[in-house]
């Protein structure tokens, strides 16, 4: 009984640091890209991803995750046509997941993401002629002990950080990198 006990505190406290971990890689995915101040450029995007990267170190996250970053822009438009729009999206982790919210593109043409990204009563929207950086963050936990001892299922965070200071906001590709698409 003791060991039961024990094996339980452990797996409880690794599902806990699990969930702090990817709450903490939604804020710093969203706060990094939106501190890129000079324009953005793939080689940002790789970076950001890489320090990601070092918070997701204990989780074996690559294969059991996916980081969605967003770009959610004003598009511009205006009467019915008037809304928000991903104006670029990149995805890193081998998890096969959608983006909740939209894809690249969507809302370009149309109002489609009228009242922005994420669940309904916490809509994101950017304010014209800049952009918020919207992640998502999914992770099928990887349990400590062992499968079928606790089923705990899948951990997701979403956070959003408004874009300081950047003027351009469409990504450029200066190193001819592989698109980190969500495809």
């Amino acid at each position: 009984m003791i060991i039961f006990m024990i094996l339980a505190g452990l797996e409880l406290a690794h599902y806990a640091r699990a969930h702090l971990k990817v709450s903490q890689m939604a804020m710093t995915v969203a706060d990094n890209a939106g501190r890129i101040m000079t324009g953005i450029d793939e080689a940002n995007i790789y970076e950001v991803f890489a320090g990601a990267d070092v918070l997701a170190s204990s989780l074996d996250f690559g294969p059991n995750g996916r980081i969605v970053l967003s770009s959610l822009e004003d598009n511009g438009l205006a009467g019915s046509q008037k809304g928000q729009m991903i104006r670029w999206q990149r995805c890193s982790g081998e998890l096969d997941i959608d983006p909740a919210y939209g894809e690249q593109g969507d809302g370009e043409l149309d109002a489609t993401l009228r009242n922005g990204l994420g669940h309904a009563g916490k809509r994101i929207k950017s304010a014209p002629n800049t952009a918020v950086m919207f992640v998502e963050v999914t992770y099928d936990y990887q349990p400590l002990v062992g499968d079928g001892f606790f089923e705990l299922g899948q951990i997701r965070y979403e956070s959003a950080f408004n874009v300081r200071g950047r003027q351009n906001q469409a990504i450029s590709n200066t190193q001819n990198l592989t698109v980190l698409d969500c495809d």
